[in-house]
């Protein structure tokens, strides 16, 4: 190869060697991009946690009627004066192996969430930000009015605030979504205590060091995990976290009535076979449930894709470790081709 390249004229070796180097260069750029678009951020795990409303260290109290969607756990402590009036929808654990577990769990997803990198710098005030999926990191923060999360029509899209010390909202602030709705994967990762102000609509979890304070009417779609101290409650509605799915439930098979082939074979006759990819007809015209079942089963599979997808181009990870070595071999061989020139260049 290095005799053949000492002979061919420079004006035609340098397209020779520009092109797998250009292409080279391009598919690098891809892969890089490709990359960053499929790094996303992974939810936060919160193990047994997730279970429950509210969790806290010593006690969790209550004034009002106030509503909890799941379960209310309180461990080490052993207290929740004021259920009722207040409603659990859930079960109601005061230290025992149920709320033990629940806490450890939520001190490895602190854990989780507070060592999320990398993270974007926030300034303490949020109200009135728009803010896309991702790890922010604040001082204390301080919610006024309304804080946007913008998913982007990506309902996978996960935001983990991390706060060194205090969250405190105004009186009738609001967190909302606009592109989509994702609050199970909202986590609010507080070094001290947080305080929903009166009238706050609030979603995602909130994973509070010490202690978590609901005021009076404060609404929470979400979670209340307090690790070491009290969550105190007034009058207040928690309810669990909703994310949308990532793709549309599909419909089981259906039966079919007897005697009837599949998508492309006809009617089978009184006793006789469906057609190709059809059930087997029975005697008199009906067919055994089995039967109806592969029928059925092989109809939605060509309807809705939901087959084995044996056949089918390979796509995802898969795709992208071969444009990977392609990339990389043609920038290899721009690289030599390059060298050949520049020492060819010197012997001229």
């Amino acid at each position: 190869m290095k005799a053949a390249l000492r002979r061919l004229p420079r004006r035609t070796l340098t397209p020779v060697i520009a092109v797998p180097a250009t292409v080279g260069i391009v598919a690098a750029l891809i892969i890089s991009y490709s990359g960053g678009a499929q790094a996303q951020e992974a939810p936060v795990g919160l193990g047994t946690a997730a279970d429950y409303s509210v969790l806290a260290g010593s006690t969790v109290t209550n004034t009002g009627d106030t509503t909890l969607e799941q379960s209310l756990g309180v461990s080490p402590g052993n207290t929740a004066p004021g259920f009722p009036p207040g409603i659990v929808g859930g079960e109601t654990h005061l230290a025992d192996a149920a709320a033990d577990q629940a806490k450890l769990d939520l001190t490895t997803a602190y854990n989780d969430a507070a060592g999320r990198t990398p993270f974007t710098n926030l300034d303490a005030e949020l109200g009135g930000e728009t803010l896309t999926a991702g790890v922010y990191r604040i001082s204390a923060a301080q919610l006024t009015g309304q804080l946007t999360l913008d998913l982007e029509e990506d309902p996978e899209g996960v935001f983990v605030f991390q706060i060194d010390s205090t969250l405190i909202t105004a009186s009738d602030s609001s967190v909302v979504f606009i592109n989509g709705s994702s609050p199970c994967n909202v986590y609010w990762q507080v070094g001290s205590s947080a305080t929903l102000g009166t009238g706050t609509d609030f979603i995602g979890n909130i994973m509070a060091s010490a202690s978590i304070t609901m005021n009076t009417g404060a609404t929470l779609e979400g979670r209340a995990l307090a690790q070491t101290a009290a969550v105190t409650l007034d009058t207040n509605t928690i309810t669990a976290p909703a994310c949308a799915p990532t793709s549309p439930p599909t419909d089981n098979p259906t039966d079919g009535s007897g005697g009837t082939g599949g998508p492309s074979g006809g009617p089978g006759g009184p006793g006789g076979p469906g057609g190709p990819g059809g059930g087997s007809g029975g005697s008199g015209g009906s067919t055994s449930s089995s039967d109806n079942d592969d029928a059925g089963s092989g109809a939605n599979d060509a309807a809705d894709g939901s087959g084995n997808g044996e056949g089918l181009p390979t796509t995802g990870d898969g795709a992208w470790t071969g444009v990977t070595a392609a990339g990389l071999a043609l920038i290899a061989a721009g690289g030599l081709l390059a060298i050949f020139a520049w020492r060819r260049a010197r012997q001229e």
